[in-house]
């Protein structure tokens, strides 16, 4: 959370907006929207995160340093900065003041429930001001839920592409006992952009997923969306060693196989783990070392997944896998696909990107084995990247070569998120239709709402109605108030964010 006053944070170009607008505006409304999507596959998009936004900068971030300290220091803060770097008071201090007096955010949000995939175009939160003084405030809080907000909804997105993945393939190959949730999970935090983004980054893919490598994801959702990880599921990490541990031990013992034994005997007696096996030559671990093992490895009161960690992939899990049951076997499940014996599995930890996901499922189901006995990871490439060999218009050299990957990074531009001001009111409480549409926008793609919207349910998800009033759009409409007046009014659980992105406990 930022430790300043949350009126700076924004851009500087922001804080000059309260004396421009309109003399004698007493409302004002805008719209938080994805305008478009640059995935070809994605129409819709998972509204996630706002709750926690607006714990941590509207209520926290507001309460503790703005409203709760001397307002000299207050105004003294904002003077400098501003004076110091553009040259003026921006908002002003009479209203600084004025809002310092009246002791409470005076804006209403209205949004759609938490975990909704929303259609593109169509309005996921609403933003007004509750008190004709402070029009200047609802455009203020605009950078803000921008940068705290896209990142952590793609990321949502991205945990629902790979769900779909492991559904399907999870439906075809394994028990109906096995839960989708626990097959995949994220690996992404050493590579995100800070602690922050990360966490947040995280906690999004796990309304997909229970299987995560970033801790903090876990104390942020409990903070955020009322859970508990000691009560229910919110997310689980798991036992693993790393190249330090493999490497220092080689060099004492002068073998792979003491050390192997010892996790299985003396660490970890009575847990599973998951053990980097590529340190030197993982091929020579997989089918020498393993067998020599076999009887430690079945009498271990748990299971043991080996890891790969360099290769390609594809070859090195599916490969794996194979190895696995020529040494220990297994069974044959419900639906006639091979399951390892549970004391022995696959992982590879991170690189595991949609297609290479994909690939390996087609190759275990092709080959008879349930996708049960790999755990895939994702890292912080897939997190932010999107691979595609979909390339419009490029001429491949020979009708059978494979088309090259192609990189959609994600950015705040993949979904065209922007908030958008397209309603006013003046003293008589007279409506103001404000909207945008740029004739050298020929794709339409800047073209905002024009004045209130009404979000409704469709056949297709969610549709919505605008050019409406105030009162008009206040009724029937599926952005239902969810903070007013500095206090959270609505407040989602972790496990109905997760029932509204998997509707019918599908989860």
């Amino acid at each position: 959370m930022i430790e300043y006053d949350p009126l700076l944070c924004l851009d500087f170009y922001k804080t000059a907006h309260a004396g421009q607008y309109p003399k004698g505006l007493t409302k004002m409304v805008s719209y938080y929207t994805p305008r478009m999507s640059r995935l070809d596959d994605t129409d819709k998009v998972a509204m996630f995160g706002l709750q926690a936004f607006i714990k941590e900068y509207l209520i926290d971030a507001f309460n503790q340093w703005f409203f709760s300290r001397p307002l000299q220091e207050v105004l003294d803060e904002y003077k400098r900065v501003l004076g110091n770097t553009i040259g003026t008071e921006g908002v002003g201090t009479h209203r600084l003041r004025s809002l310092h007096e009246l002791g409470y955010l005076p804006l209403e949000i209205r949004a759609v429930p938490e975990g909704t995939r929303t259609n593109i175009h169509v309005p996921q939160i609403e933003i007004s001001n509750t008190h004709p003084d402070f029009v200047w405030l609802v455009n203020s809080i605009e950078t803000m839920l921008s940068c705290t907000m896209w990142h952590t909804q793609v990321s949502a997105e991205v945990g629902y592409r790979y769900r779909q993945i492991v559904n399907r393939y999870a439906a075809l190959t394994c028990d109906d006992s096995v839960q989708p949730a626990r097959l995949l999970g994220d690996f992404s935090m050493r590579g995100q952009e800070s602690v922050e983004s990360a966490t947040k980054s995280s906690a999004a893919f796990c309304l997909s997923f229970l299987n995560t490598a970033t801790v903090p994801a876990i104390l942020w959702l409990e903070n955020n969306y009322n859970c508990d990880c000691s009560k229910e599921p919110v997310a689980y990490g798991a036992l693993s060693t790393e190249h330090s541990v493999m490497c220092s031990n080689f060099a004492i013992d002068g073998d792979e196989e003491t050390m192997i034994r010892r996790l299985l005997t003396e660490v970890y007696p009575h847990q599973s783990f998951s053990m980097v096996s590529d340190s030197y030559d993982y091929w020579r671990l997989v089918d020498d070392i393993l067998p020599k093992l076999k009887p430690e490895i079945l009498a271990h009161d748990g299971f043991i997944s080996i890891r790969g960690d360099s290769g390609d992939p594809v070859e090195v899990v599916t490969k794996t896998v194979f190895s696995l049951w020529d040494t220990f076997g297994g069974t044959v499940n419900s639906k006639g696909y091979k399951v390892l014996d549970p004391h022995v599995k696959a992982i590879y930890g991170d690189s595991i990107t949609p297609q290479r996901c994909e690939e390996i499922y087609s190759i275990l189901s092709k080959q008879g084995f349930s996708i049960s006995n790999v755990s895939l990871g994702v890292g912080s490439f897939s997190m932010q990247c999107l691979e595609t060999r979909e390339l419009d218009g490029y001429q491949l050299s020979h009708p059978a070569a494979p088309r090259p990957m192609t990189y959609k990074p994600y950015t705040r531009d993949t979904f065209g998120i922007a908030v958008k001001a397209t309603y006013a009111e003046d003293k008589d409480g007279n409506p103001i239709m404000i909207y945008k549409d740029p004739k050298t926008d020929t794709a339409h793609f800047k073209k905002s709402q024009r004045g209130c919207c009404r979000v409704f349910k469709t056949k297709d998800g969610y549709g919505y109605e605008d050019g409406l009033t105030w009162e008009q759009a206040g009724v029937d409409n599926e952005l239902q108030t969810v903070f007013r007046n500095g206090r959270l009014v609505k407040e989602y659980t972790l496990r109905e964010v997760r029932e509204n992105l998997y509707p019918g406990g599908k989860f």
